[in-house]
């Protein structure tokens, strides 16, 4: 079945992409639900392992038992001796103690390992053994050497056991571990070390796993640069393949890598072509249908049966495109980080998985609630990443909110609500279940909610290297201290001004909450060295800098200077800020500079000061305000505005966790 939009798209050139200067971009004419595509997809995939190879036990590690492991022998093999000392009938040690030991003769056997008997351990006999001995014949314990004495009379050597034992006692039976005919391995398992010790206990030096399904992996587009080349002005740096290439290897794959393929298409047919030498091809960019956007159009070409589904009613990920050629899946993932990873995740995973024979993944989910209310898109299912909380009352579930281009989201995020296509909101309070990713939900032994600091990363640095374990979630000063007041998270991080007195966090605390007092840091005016509009207010800044610090939570000598250039930025209907998010004490500060004012660029919210930095220093915006230590990072110049604390509050129920 071919895409029904590709009835739109123009015929594909034989030479480089079409001018990005075209505008006109084909729509999904036909999106349909997940399970669906999921359904369309594997119609027509053999959902089974790709067939069985032998290998060394030495290269049999992570691989996939491809059948049952039935034991040939016992283990152990013979009745082994736990410790070093005496082989003995039990029934001759009934009674011994220190004051009166039971005086046995020892037999002409000394049983090191490897050694076989040749004496039977008849009544009022012993046998010396070591450790992994050989128990010998008549023997039904034996002593340990501490509970025993040697010697010598008239009669010849003799031994003296002054504790008794019990039949069985310091004895491993033969087949007590492992016994013959006993299934020690199944089919579908994954060799670990524990595992590869149990084969070499039986004596398999090769064992029959599945092969390894081989994923080509293509990353696509002019703007991609490889991991450790310079990185040209609205370029990006390949985060994809890598992540793509390192989950098909967690699930038992062969990656491929086949680079990054500029937006050439007849490169990419090429490299596409490579691709289908392997049992799938994954590629990343170039989903969409626009005029620069070659993937599609290069997969299109594909037939037996070709495209399956391009569009699907999620988010992220609704630009997915799935296609077989032959049996083999051709995938092009979404560009953004995010929606690559999950959608990956989502339809690439489960065929991989079968192929590579491992068993079906159960997901269990967590029960939550939602701290704050979400918004959703109707019409489509929305899977949301989420932090995990432990909070009075149960789990609390927090949208990890940096979007589907964000890297970071998916490696930082617990698991994932599923919100059905009809949901529009979901209220604070409401109920979720969460699906975990990975292994599960591990505690912290600090978890840190609030506003970000570069000061912060540095302390939560140093708790790490002391060996404890760290979750932190920005989500604002006014986020944090919400997180602190409901039992949600050890410490908030915070930077909240009170506007009666000028001070710093002390007037929010209440009862339930106490403050750690953490650091000073300067907010200030950053603006592009040069900006001839603003640097006479720097210029006259550095007159008026007061010789110390002023104190915690008070203007700096410097503060006319920042109000000064505000009001030309605003006076200059070109100049463009950038924001903060709401509910950042930074947001609070830029509020009252602005007051009723909203000049350009107001509704860009950026959730750190490294985000307002990047915005000025790259010219998407011409002001902000942020932290001297950011602004200095990047090379911009600096008014310094307010000297502020940034304290950590800390509810009393929790003041006892040790990361606390």
């Amino acid at each position: 079945m071919t895409d029904p939009g590709a009835q739109s798209t123009p015929a594909p050139s034989t030479g480089a992409a079409p001018v990005r200067g075209d505008l006109q971009q084909a729509q999904f004419l036909t999106v349909i639900s997940r399970d669906e595509a999921m359904a369309r997809f594997t119609a027509h995939l053999r959902l089974a392992p790709l067939g069985e190879q032998t290998v060394p036990l030495a290269l049999a590690l992570r691989r996939v038992l491809a059948r049952d492991v039935v034991a040939a022998i016992d283990v152990p093999g013979f009745d082994r001796s736990n410790v070093d000392g005496f082989a003995v009938r039990a029934a001759d040690t009934a009674g011994a103690s220190e004051e009166a030991p039971v005086r046995l003769r020892p037999t002409a056997d000394a049983l090191a390992p490897g050694v076989r008997p040749s004496a039977t351990v008849r009544a009022g006999l012993a046998t010396l053994v070591a450790t992994g001995g050989v128990v010998p014949r008549g023997a039904d314990a034996v002593v340990m050497v501490e509970h025993s004495d040697s010697g010598a009379d008239a009669e010849g050597a003799w031994i003296e056991v002054s504790r008794p034992v019990v039949p069985g006692e310091n004895v491993s039976y033969a087949g007590t571990d492992i016994a013959l005919g006993e299934t020690v391995l199944r089919a579908g398992q994954v060799l670990s070390s524990r595992e590869i010790g149990v084969l070499a206990a039986l004596g398999i030096a090769q064992v029959s796993v599945w092969r390894r399904p081989r994923v080509a992996v293509l990353s696509t587009g002019d703007e991609i640069v490889a991991p450790g080349s310079p990185l040209p002005v609205g370029s990006i740096y390949d985060s994809n393949a890598p992540i793509i290439a390192a989950a098909i290897e967690e699930l038992g794959c062969e990656p491929v890598p086949l680079g990054i393929v500029r937006d050439d298409e007849v490169a990419l047919a090429a490299a596409v072509e490579r691709g289908l030498a392997c049992d799938a091809l994954v590629l990343s960019g170039g989903t969409s249908k626009g005029a620069g956007d070659l993937s599609y159009r290069v997969v299109a070409r594909l037939g037996d049966p070709g495209i399956v589904a391009h569009g699907v009613a999620l988010k992220p990920g609704k630009p997915i495109c799935l296609a077989v050629s032959a049996g083999r899946p051709v995938v092009i993932l979404p560009g953004f980080p995010t929606s690559a990873i999950f959608t990956f995740h989502e339809f690439v995973a489960p065929v991989l998985r079968a192929w590579a024979g491992l068993r079906v993944q159960a997901r269990a989910t967590i029960g939550a609630t939602l701290p704050m209310r979400i918004n959703s898109e109707r019409g489509r299912t929305e899977y949301l990443l989420v932090g995990l909380l432990d909070a009075p009352g149960g789990p609390r579930a927090y949208p990890m909110g940096k979007g589907s281009g964000s890297v970071t989201t998916f490696s930082t995020a617990d698991g994932f609500i599923t919100i059905a296509a009809g949901t529009e909101i979901l209220d604070a309070g409401s109920p979720v279940a969460v699906t975990p990713l990975g292994e599960g939900v591990a505690s912290a032994d600090l978890v840190i909610v609030g506003s970000q600091c570069v000061g912060l990363d540095r302390l939560v640095g140093l708790l790490i290297a002391r060996g404890l374990t760290v979750k932190t979630m920005h989500v604002g000063s006014l986020g944090g201290l919400a997180a602190a007041r409901r039992g949600e998270c050890d410490v908030a991080g915070m930077h909240l001004m009170d506007p009666a007195s000028g001070g710093y966090n002390t007037h929010l605390l209440g009862a339930e909450l106490e403050l750690i007092p953490g650091y000073g840091r300067l907010q200030g005016f950053v603006f592009r060295r040069g900006d001839a509009r603003f640097a006479d207010c720097a210029a006259a800044a550095v007159g008026r800098a007061p010789a110390a610090p002023a104190a915690a939570g008070g203007a700096h000598g410097s503060e006319s200077a920042v109000r000064e250039a505000v009001a030309r930025a605003l006076a200059d209907p070109e100049c463009v800020m950038v924001n903060r998010n709401t509910g950042s004490g930074t947001r609070v500060l830029i509020d009252s500079l602005l007051g009723a004012q909203r000049p350009p660029g107001y509704g860009v919210q950026t959730r750190s000061h490294n985000a307002v930095a990047a915005a000025v220093a790259q010219g998407r915006a011409d002001w902000g305000i942020a932290i001297e230590t950011v602004a200095r990072d990047y090379g911009l110049a600096f008014i310094p505005f307010k000297d502020e604390r940034y304290d950590f509050v800390v509810p009393r129920s929790r003041a006892h966790r040790p990361g606390v």
